[in-house]
């Protein structure tokens, strides 16, 4: 779901880089390169893993084209032979790494690519900005979901971020644990449940309310939800009942005290006979505002602005190092941004009830096993070849696991550290 070939994604230092190596022979030397988060955003205490699944397609058709080639030669971005290697670009390497809906820590390895330099680095903006985003909206989503305690939520921030992001966020909020979308490209991409109502201006469009809720219920039945907050809310309600009856699937409030409102609006709903209406709320909802009103006859959520925008924190801050080199552990010493160098294997360590107590990532070996320890990582791509992939709905139950596995500690909304601690061993 982008305007653009994938191809075009790449940020031209990366053109650069392998013009140069190119030039120097150092271009197809055997390297690994690693996906990690230096530290979580604030206030969080866990990652989630998520794009993988949507990273497949996306390298798969990552070509030059002759019109690519053609603007990057004209362009002067590229020599000659940079843009005959650009046009028979082929990833041929392999990439392994986290499951999707695997939760994720400082440190933690969750995705490795190894090949040579120029095919690993050419990647680089691509699987970045795909991780960045989806992970941060899973993240978000996850936290509203844990906010919920088991109450629906529905994705419906499509109006508030770039179309193709609009889908990819849908996707990434339903691996989380929302139940729908309103994005109906993303349902019918990826099979997600879809659902919507109509808008406050379907009922400024006719004379009065009640003559919007009538044409809604004739044309859509009594399981529909009618939008109840235009004028008067406790009149909006018993004008939808008045039409539909008291066997109207539900209805939604976008505005106001929703702790009150809600309240007011059962309690009207019940003396008006409809006891099994529900309530939907939606309007500026986050994991906080969520969280205030676990105690109040709210049946439903709608999460809009802050799913799509990773609720403060739009990007997962993952980064792309190169730890090898032909072998060889190569590391970064910068002040603060130091890495360990050398390709990663890590385990989570689980006590025998099933709950989880350290991550153990070894660089250039494989940790000591023990019982009821788990490998995280798993193959996406093997020579270049794409590897099965797994179903949406398994990376989604996959995360409600991750989820349960940690210490309650690690579920709560405020600051904190990580859920689990990480311990890196590096090479001997």
């Amino acid at each position: 779901m982008t305007a653009y070939p994938p191809a075009l994604l790449t940020d031209q230092y990366e053109l650069t880089m392998i013009s140069a190596a190119l030039k120097d022979g150092t271009a197809d030397r055997r390297c690994v390169f690693e996906v990690f988060a230096r530290r979580l955003p604030s206030g969080r205490r866990y990652g989630v893993v998520a794009g993988p699944g949507r990273l497949a397609e996306l390298i798969r058709d990552f070509r030059f084209g002759d019109a690519e080639v053609d603007f990057l030669r004209k362009a002067g971005i590229v020599d000659e032979t940079t843009a005959r290697w650009l046009a028979g670009y082929r990833f041929t390497g392999d990439i392994d790494g986290y499951a999707e809906g695997e939760l994720f820590f400082p440190g933690s390895p969750i995705l490795t690519v190894s090949g040579t330099f120029a095919e690993c680095v050419v990647l680089e903006t691509l699987l970045l900005s795909v991780l960045n985003h989806d992970s941060a909206v899973a993240a978000a989503a996850a936290r509203m979901v844990t906010a919920a305690r088991g109450r629906p939520i529905i994705e419906m921030g499509s109006r508030r971020t770039h179309e193709a992001a609009a889908v990819a966020s849908a996707r990434a909020a339903y691996l989380a644990g929302f139940a729908s979308t309103s994005n109906l490209a993303a349902g019918a991409k990826y099979g997600i449940p879809t659902t919507g109502t109509s808008a406050h201006a379907f009922t400024l469009l006719h004379d009065d309310e009640t003559a919007a809720f009538a044409s809604q219920v004739a044309a859509l039945g009594k399981n529909t939800t009618l939008l109840v907050d235009t004028y008067d809310i406790a009149q909006g309600i018993r004008n939808a009942i008045a039409v539909a009856g008291p066997d109207l699937r539900a209805v939604r409030i976008d505005s106001g005290d929703l702790s009150v409102l809600a309240q007011h609006s059962r309690e009207l709903l019940d003396s008006l006979g409809a006891t099994e209406t529900k309530i939907i709320v939606s309007g500026d909802m986050d994991e906080y505002s969520i969280a205030t009103l676990a105690a109040e006859p709210v049946d439903m959520y709608g999460a809009g602005t802050a799913v799509v925008a990773g609720s403060g924190a739009p990007t997962a801050g993952l980064v792309y190092k190169l730890v090898e080199v032909e072998g060889r552990p190569v590391v970064k010493r910068s002040e603060n941004k130091a890495t360990v160098g050398g390709r990663k294997t890590a385990v989570r360590r689980h006590k025998p009830t099933g709950t989880a107590t350290e991550e153990i990532v070894v660089s250039q070996g494989v940790p000591d096993h023990r019982p009821n320890d788990r490998l995280l990582q798993r193959s996406y791509v093997v020579g270049g070849e794409i590897v099965d992939p797994v179903p949406l709905t398994e990376s989604r139950e996959h995360l409600r696991q991750c989820l349960i596995s940690i210490p309650w500690e690690g579920l709560k909304l405020s600051a904190g550290d990580p859920a689990i601690p990480v311990t890196v061993v590096p090479t001997a």
